[in-house]
């Protein structure tokens, strides 16, 4: 019986500091709107925006290059000769390759 009276007296005297350590549990891990939750939300935002601005830098270069295939014809027959390893007719076509 003195073990819950001396339980109980400690939680008399503490009460205070054990319902802001309950709350700041709650608060911190618990919730479904936790600190812990929103700091892992904030993290995936910002990766999320950096692959955002990844993606844009790639479409403005596509559609930089589509532009210059579309107006320039040297364009086209660079792309088919490198790309593509085409040549014209009286052409002879050496390829190289890096080796590291």
């Amino acid at each position: 019986m003195s073990t819950l009276t001396n339980i109980w007296s400690f939680i008399r005297r503490h009460k205070y500091l054990i319902t802001i350590g309950i709350f700041t549990a709650i608060i911190g891990f618990l919730d479904e709107n936790s600190l812990y939750r929103r700091f892992k939300y904030e993290r995936e935002i910002n990766q999320l925006k950096k692959e955002i601005e990844k993606y844009k830098a790639e479409y403005e270069e596509s559609t930089e290059k589509l532009n210059e295939l579309q107006t320039n014809p040297e364009a086209i027959e660079q792309i088919a000769r490198e790309k593509y390893l085409m040549k014209k007719p009286n052409e002879d076509i050496y390829v190289f390759e890096e080796t590291e």
